[in-house]
């Protein structure tokens, strides 16, 4: 339980060190040997640090985060005599972590209504609790095996987790201040909900809601889902009826459920959603709570449903036009700047807003709603948390703002060539000063194989201002995708690729926006369109859904409509097809994130 809490966990960890110095100062006074093999050894309160070891991938995961902050040189006692140690004991409880898609194990309470009726009367009402479960124990009988070298596999661990340690400093696990984060987090949260929903809401727990925010769960584990999604769940029934939508139509796309029923069910959580934001908003109440469920309708649709899907939806920039006003009368863009000078945590909820407000942009041709207050963060050199929360720096987030400013003037007629070359001069040298320097985009993963969070987002973030100057040169009035300076750029970022985890649990799914500028410029014989091509057929089936299927169609169609025109006017070559007329063309209103 102290995992989940921030200041527990920060207790834990004082704990663990001392317990861990005392046995060391133990070992050193009395200069005893090894225990023998008849001795198991006492673990009751070493048991967090310890438990690391029940699984190597939990351990690799958390190994930059909590083991990081241990200082040891591994003078454990040898052979502690597990073989003779039931890890399943009565007297020892089970591993605080299992390993389970990549998280550790929660619990949710599901409580389940009946109520019968006679002519339209309520005649009798029933309701049941029942716990819906993540956990499972480690395969096989014993989590132990003896050590035949006679090596400590505390220490073994412990020295792992330093040799990360000295990869990359800790994670901050206070970034955020969480809509919830006010709250006692609990090892179970009790969630009301109907009987013909509880496969939705089981759905959405095991499947959905590891999809939703990777680059979160990398750098603060666990975060999004104790301290976002089940409070929220919990506490906010139209945030409730916006996961069952989203649950059903991830069930839809993967074909795990076809037909009318799945579709009935899409669209009756979808209205229950816009009744319940309708209604507080003719309150003019909670609006922390509308908020969250209008951007949580925005952003979790880009993690599900195929680019075919014809079911009737409102825009996506129309709830974000609604969820813009929400945020200026929870006076959050203020609240934001001023973390500039109190180094306070930015609100979660406006983070995720400015993401889906700068990059959305692109999607319009217009300028960001918040273009001023980003604008402003930039210059205080103050973070707004979208690296932590999405992987790519905040000042090169600041600059795509900024072109995509530029981008809606140039649309709108109101700069001519001259001014517009300047102003695309002074971004180009912006994105100069944010480019990575030599030798620094490397491995994302550790000696041992555990991710480097850190080392993932300087490569993600690289690979973002490489696109970020693409679609700024895109920009120019002679801008050539044949030109030299272009396929050097595009072929940069492909080689940038090569240092971002690929397949299911890649990261390739938090690319899709550098992908889209990237591959909708690239030419015919770029070394791109293979490399997109490969790495689209390892996410398999993840690669069909969500903005990042949306994204493939896109380009696919770019690719065709934009070769098929310079094979039949190769005088014109250089003329490219824009993806933003192709959406427009086919009625594609796409938020691709």
């Amino acid at each position: 339980m102290w995992w989940s809490n921030n200041e527990q966990r920060r207790q834990q960890k004082e704990i663990i060190k001392n317990i861990i110095k005392r046995t060391k100062q133990t070992e050193k006074s009395t200069q005893v040997g090894p225990r023998g093999l008849e001795s198991p050894p006492d673990l009751t309160h070493s048991l967090p640090a310890s438990s690391d070891t029940y699984s190597d991938a939990m351990s690799r995961t958390r190994a930059v985060s909590l083991d990081s902050q241990f200082s040891l040189d591994c003078e454990f006692g040898q052979g502690m005599g597990m073989e003779h140690f039931d890890g399943f004991s009565a007297s020892m409880p089970p591993p605080l972590f299992a390993p389970y898609h990549g998280f550790p194990p929660y619990e949710v309470d599901v409580k389940t209504e009946r109520q019968m009726f006679v002519n339209d009367i309520p005649t009798r009402r029933d309701s049941s609790v029942s716990t819906f479960s993540t956990f499972q124990h480690p395969a096989g009988s014993l989590p132990f095996q003896p050590h035949s070298t006679g090596e400590n596999w505390v220490c073994e661990d412990i020295y792992e987790a330093q040799q990360d340690a000295f990869a990359e400093e800790p994670i901050d696990f206070n970034f955020f201040d969480f809509p919830y984060s006010h709250l006692t987090p609990t090892r179970s949260s009790f969630i009301d909900i109907e009987d013909c929903d509880r496969p939705l809401l089981d759905h959405f727990l095991e499947n959905v809601l590891r999809l939703i925010f990777p680059i979160l769960e990398v750098n603060q584990h666990g975060s999004a889902r104790s301290n976002v999604i089940l409070p929220a769940l919990e506490a906010n029934k139209c945030y409730l009826h916006c996961c069952l939508s989203v649950s059903a139509l991830h069930l839809k796309a993967t074909e795990q459920m076809e037909g009318e029923k799945i579709d009935n069910d899409i669209m009756r959580h979808r209205y229950a959603t816009i009744s319940e934001l309708c209604e507080a908003l003719s309150r003019d109440t909670d609006h922390r709570q509308i908020l969250e469920a209008t951007l949580g309708m925005i952003f979790f649709q880009c993690s599900v449903g195929r680019p075919d899907d014809c079911l009737p939806d409102i825009p996506w920039h129309q709830h974000f036009q609604a969820a813009s006003n929400l945020i200026l009368k929870l006076d959050l863009p203020r609240i934001l700047l001023e973390l500039s000078f109190t180094h306070a945590q930015p609100p979660f909820n406006m983070t995720l807003a400015a993401w889906i407000d700068i990059l959305g942009a692109t999607m319009l041709g217009r300028a960001p709603i918040f273009a001023d207050t980003y604008r402003e963060k930039h210059i205080s050199a103050s973070s707004t948390g979208l690296c932590e929360l999405m992987g790519c720096e905040d000042r090169v987030m600041y600059l795509i703002s900024e072109i995509a400013c530029l981008e809606g003037l140039k649309l709108g007629n109101m700069m001519d060539d001259v001014t517009l070359c300047q102003h695309i001069s002074a971004l180009a040298e912006q994105i100069g000063i944010n480019e990575p320097a030599p030798n620094t985009i490397t491995s994302p993963f550790s000696a041992s194989g555990a991710i480097r969070p850190k080392q993932l987002s300087r490569n993600m973030t690289a690979i973002f201002c490489l696109a970020a100057r693409i679609y700024l040169i895109s920009l120019i009035p002679t801008f050539d995708r044949n030109a030299k300076s272009t396929t050097d750029l595009v072929t940069r970022l492909t080689d940038y690729l090569q240092y971002i985890p690929s397949g299911a649990e890649g990261f390739d799914r938090s690319l899709v926006w550098p992908l889209l500028i990237c591959g909708s410029f690239s030419v015919p014989n770029s070394p791109f369109r293979g490399t997109f091509t490969d790495r689209v057929e390892r996410l398999g089936e993840h690669a069909a859904f969500g903005s990042f299927g949306r994204m493939v169609r896109l380009i696919q169609e770019v690719w065709r409509r934009g070769d098929e025109s310079a094979a039949a006017s190769p005088e014109n070559g250089a003329q490219c097809v824009h993806w933003r007329d192709v959406m427009q063309q086919n009625g594609w209103d796409y938020l691709l994130l």
